[in-house]
């Protein structure tokens, strides 16, 4: 994913720096460890699971103990998108005893994080599973961390929708609002007209569904549609209407759907269901990291 590295060693490095109080990651800054071990000396961490899940954030974790020291010795036993229970050693890592302290809670923040994004899409992904639909997340990221979460997001097996607003269309009902007195079809034409992606037209209606398709929308976002009959309808209606007009249309379900209505909503025929609580709602996975002196 472009911006992924970048964003890996801007954010923990940034957030380094918070926890150290200096923007030149100076171990002086930790006052605990500079009391406690006045003199350096060699030491070595394991991050050990405490419950099951799917790992993501490995990067962040490693980036973590290399800012803090190069020469680190860094052993990943569980790669993101792997699978680990409960007492698993997932990283071990030896190198300067106050690196491997200073670096401690940033690395479990990181791993906690996006490992808890990644278990939670698993859950959705395993939802669905053999019904042809694909999990996608949304915009509903965490303030400048969007690329890693995203990146969680995938290690669960999940797919990404757009990054940002700069690099899809994505016609939602507040656009059309503002559009009128233009009629629904019309403001889907221009957009297709205006750029080479694939449009995604948001549609709350069977109407608005059918006009999306008739405007060239690659996608039809069906919003708050209760998974049953009038969900199977507006996919069947669209389905109708692309073969009629000779196009290739992908329906998209969104709103309503959690782990205990997501299969429902995916038995309803739809190929894509976008789910904001992937990262919103992802609750912290328990991980733990022991130091010890060489």
């Amino acid at each position: 994913m472009d911006g992924y590295a970048t964003e890996v060693r801007s954010s923990v490095r940034r957030a380094l720096a918070e926890d150290l109080g200096r923007d030149d990651l100076s171990l002086q800054g930790d006052l605990t460890t500079r009391l406690a071990l006045p003199q350096r000396r060699p030491g070595r961490a394991r991050i050990v699971a405490k419950a099951e899940g799917v790992l993501a954030g490995v990067d962040c974790a490693v980036e973590c103990f290399r800012l803090l020291d190069t020469d680190a010795r860094i052993d990943v036993r569980v790669k993101d998108g792997q699978s680990f229970r409960r007492g698993d050693l997932l990283l071990h890592a030896e190198g300067d005893m106050a690196a491997l302290l200073a670096a401690e809670r940033t690395a479990l923040n990181f791993l906690q994080r996006l490992t808890g994004v990644a278990t939670r899409t698993r859950a959705f992904v395993d939802a669905v599973a053999n019904t042809g639909a694909r999990i996608l997340d949304t915009r509903k990221t965490t303030p400048g961390l969007r690329h890693l979460e995203k990146h969680a997001v995938a290690s669960g097996g999940g797919s990404n929708h757009r990054i940002g607003l700069f690099d899809q269309v994505l016609l939602k009902e507040n656009h059309f609002g503002f559009a009128r007195p233009l009629q629904y079809e019309e403001v889907v034409r221009r957009c297709v007209l205006g750029q080479s992606a694939p449009v995604v037209a948001e549609a709350r209606t069977l109407v608005e569904a059918v006009a999306a398709v008739r405007g060239g929308a690659g996608v039809v976002l069906l919003d708050n549609f209760a998974p049953g009959e009038s969900l199977r309808a507006a996919v069947t209606a669209v389905r109708a209407e692309a073969r009629r007009v000779g196009s290739t249309v992908e329906v998209e379900a969104s709103g309503g759907v959690d782990l205990s209505t997501v299969r429902a909503f995916a038995e309803c025929g739809v190929d894509r269901i976008s789910v904001g609580g992937l990262t919103h709602s992802a609750p912290a996975v328990d991980l733990s990291m022991l130091v010890e002196g060489v």
